[in-house]
């Protein structure tokens, strides 16, 4: 059995590191990994084309930040209950991030899209015309956050459910 120190964290010395035995941060950071190696074949199947680079990227289907907050707070909601003051804190969490995904940086994305073009339309001698084109895959559809949510949910979800199993609550 662990011996609980320091605020029920484990040193190193004692057991696997509090980082690493936290269902909580280990869904959520599954449920991101999933998320973001999903967009290597989403983006291979709209497009035809196999980018690695999407296994880095921002933007895209589905969203891996929504699943990372949707992750955590299925894992904490199993653990310390619904009514619990952490869950909600969680929700409300994801809830701004998801928000945040479909609104602001999406509009980002999308005001990105026509600087490009309006910089790519303008003459040579301009000084701006040199500039480097911005990032427009930034924000997400309300589809790509939907289904980050559901990747959240199971990998939330499944991976709370087998640790429970494992090593118990």
């Amino acid at each position: 059995k662990r011996v609980a120190r320091w605020g029920g964290m484990s040193p190193l010395g004692m057991g696997p590191p509090a980082i690493i035995s936290s269902p909580a941060l280990v869904s959520a950071l599954l449920a991101f990994t999933v998320a973001q190696v999903a967009k290597v074949f989403t983006h291979w199947h709209t497009t035809g084309k196999l980018d690695y680079g999407r296994l880095v990227g921002s933007g895209g289907m589905p969203s891996s930040h929504t699943a990372l907050v949707v992750g955590l707070t299925t894992s904490v909601g199993l653990k310390e209950s619904l009514d619990s003051s952490i869950f909600a804190m969680c929700l409300v969490f994801s809830l701004v991030v998801m928000y945040d995904a479909t609104g602001v940086r999406l509009h980002a994305g999308r005001q990105a899209e026509v600087l490009n073009q309006m910089i790519m339309e303008l003459p040579a001698t301009h000084p701006a015309s040199e500039s480097r084109p911005l990032r427009n895959s930034l924000g997400h559809t309300p589809p790509e956050v939907g289904v980050g949510a559901i990747v959240g949910l199971v990998v939330g979800y499944l991976h709370y459910s087998i640790w429970i199993t494992q090593w118990g609550p």
